[in-house]
């Protein structure tokens, strides 16, 4: 017993003797939990680093708190950042219908709290710590310990409560996230009395195209191909007949005649003599053997090479636009789109899909093709450049400076504190982008490394700083709170779930995806999408989350007041 002890007291001078070393310990472990497969579930990266942070913080191993701080902030920030775009392209009469999800979510969850909060004497981190585990949001958790750290109650109360914010948050979120997967993967399609994949199946169809591939599937040969022909029968035939003949997904590149590349003009008369190299949609190529002459390997000089873009959506006007009326409004010339994203989210490259500013166009084709095209949708995303540091710094100094203001509720200075002024900083700095693209480069990529590393490094410093705390909430409320999270999910859930299917008449993914995106919950909606079998439910997911992005984190100062001036 002795041993053990002594190796624990080691193993806690050296954490903290080496703070980083501690941070790094524990995300390390805490995202190999994560990806750990209970059943069909797995943490996350995120609340894995949390129950490790919290054992970890036994041995009194702590973070400072401006390291806290500033992963928080960059996290908020680089939240609102993504969101932004598509929180205000969702400003329209056909997306804002989505809102009521969240406004479900956000009215029944604040109530159902409250009530708890009054009935169990609830103390302000508790309560904050049950509707962020709730939501399954880290966010409120952030806006709700910078509020919990501005009370006026002396510093050991606030490290009290804040330590019961924590471990109410990790208990409930456990709660929170098996019951929300369950529900929507599983309950959704069980209480409307339907099969979720064949109504994803008739979505699919109705959006336009072929049924779509699983995860684990990829197509035998490239979608999009260049292929070398030898003229025979188009003879005689113009470049122009020639390209209505093989249609609009398909294009003359380049033309070899008497051993040199010619430049191609529309009204360039072909002859036997000419190679001509086609780009386009491998299933509009099938034909052009019949209609140009036999495929050659061609003679192997100049080579031509596709390239891929990545697009921002920027221009207004396409706001509400499918992709095929894109195709039709803006024809593009050798130029395919090959993918479409929506906040780090893909979604179905159909016809009948619906884009919108601040959407990620992915394009295929030639470099000199691209180059006139994609200034015609918005702004290329350079792959040389990550993020414009000096843009994401100065958004987070104008959040910060935003969150310093403050106004008294209830004997409580309710402010918007470093995460509610990154979040809308950010909000703003998003927009901004999107309406100058000239500035403020973050790519996803970048974005999504920083926004996950700085989230999980603000939980694990309120995981170490809770850990000796946690053993008293437990014993002092045992069940009741993973009791109270199911409800508080299950029961927003249900009235969704009411509107949504017989309100709004919406079809099962469509809702599953709903819910999901009402609590910003990307485990449940990646269950939900394995379980149609497409990416119909991301349709719904993408409108909801921009919305509820938005509106949970300002639940955290919200209920840090409700519960202090409630009975």
């Amino acid at each position: 017993m002795g041993r053990g002890c002594g190796v624990l007291d080691w193993l806690g001078d050296l954490l903290r003797s080496i703070p980083g070393l501690a941070l790094f310990s524990c995300l390390a472990a805490g995202f190999t939990l994560g990806r750990v497969h209970f059943w069909k579930i797995t943490l996350g990266g995120v609340a894995g680093t949390l129950l490790v942070a919290l054992a970890v913080g036994m041995l009194d191993v702590t973070l400072s708190p401006e390291l806290r701080n500033v992963a928080f902030a960059l996290f908020i920030f680089t939240l609102g950042y993504l969101a932004g775009p598509s929180f205000f392209a969702s400003l329209n009469r056909k997306a804002l219908r989505y809102a009521v999800f969240t406004v479900i979510q956000v009215v029944t969850l604040v109530a159902l709290v409250c009530v708890a909060t009054v009935a169990l004497r609830l103390d302000q981190g508790t309560a904050a710590g049950l509707l962020a585990g709730g939501t399954t949001s880290s966010s409120v958790l952030g806006t709700a310990g910078e509020a919990i750290g501005a009370l006026p109650v002396g510093p050991a109360r606030i490290h009290e409560l804040q330590s019961n914010l924590a471990t109410a948050y990790s208990i409930a979120y456990i709660f929170s996230l098996v019951t929300l997967i369950l529900f929507t993967s599983q309950f959704v399609p069980m209480l409307m009395r339907v099969d979720l994949r064949e109504q994803a199946r008739a979505l699919w169809r109705a959006l336009g195209g072929e049924p779509e591939r699983s995860d684990s599937t990829t197509r035998a040969v490239p979608g999009v191909v260049g292929r070398v022909y030898e003229v025979t029968a188009a003879h005689g035939r113009t470049l122009t007949q020639l390209a209505e003949a093989l249609g609009p997904d398909a294009a003359v590149e380049r033309l070899r005649r008497g051993g040199e590349i010619t430049p191609v003009e529309p009204g360039m008369v072909l002859q036997t003599v000419d190679r001509i190299v086609l780009v386009g949609r491998r299933e509009a190529l099938l034909q052009a053997e019949q209609l140009i002459g036999p495929e050659t390997i061609g003679s192997g000089a100049d080579p031509l090479s596709l390239d891929v873009a990545e697009v921002v959506i920027t221009d207004p006007r396409f706001r509400g636009w499918t992709l095929e009326r894109l195709h039709q409004q803006v024809p593009p010339r050798g130029v395919f789109v090959t993918g479409l994203s929506r906040m780090e989210h893909d979604l179905p490259i159909k016809p009948h899909t619906g884009i919108t500013t601040g959407d990620t166009v992915r394009l295929t084709g030639a470099a000199h093709d691209l180059d006139v095209y994609t200034p015609l949708l918005g702004v290329r995303i350079d792959p040389a450049v990550k993020a414009d540091l000096s843009f994401i710094a100065l958004g987070v100094v104008v959040g910060m400076l935003v969150g310093q203001l403050s106004v008294p509720m209830g004997g409580v200075p309710l402010s918007l504190g470093i995460g509610g002024g990154c979040l809308f900083s950010g909000l703003f700095f998003g927009w901004l982008r999107a309406r100058h693209p000239t500035y403020g480069q973050y790519h996803p990529a970048a974005a999504q490394v920083i926004q996950q590393f700085g989230l999980a490094t603000f939980v694990c410093a309120v995981g170490l700083s809770a850990g000796p705390a946690a053993i008293t909430l437990l014993k002092r409320y045992g069940v009741l709170l993973p009791l109270i999270a199911v409800l508080v999910t299950v029961i927003p859930a249900l009235l969704s779930l009411w509107v949504g299917g017989r309100l709004m008449k919406l079809p099962a993914p469509l809702v599953a995806g709903a819910i999901a995106g009402q609590q910003c919950s990307t485990p449940a909606v990646d269950a939900v999408r394995k379980a149609a079998g497409n990416s119909t439910p991301l349709m719904a997911y993408t409108i909801v989350y921009a919305f509820s992005a938005v509106l949970l984190p300002l639940l955290g100062p919200l209920i840090v007041a409700l519960a202090g001036a409630l009975p």
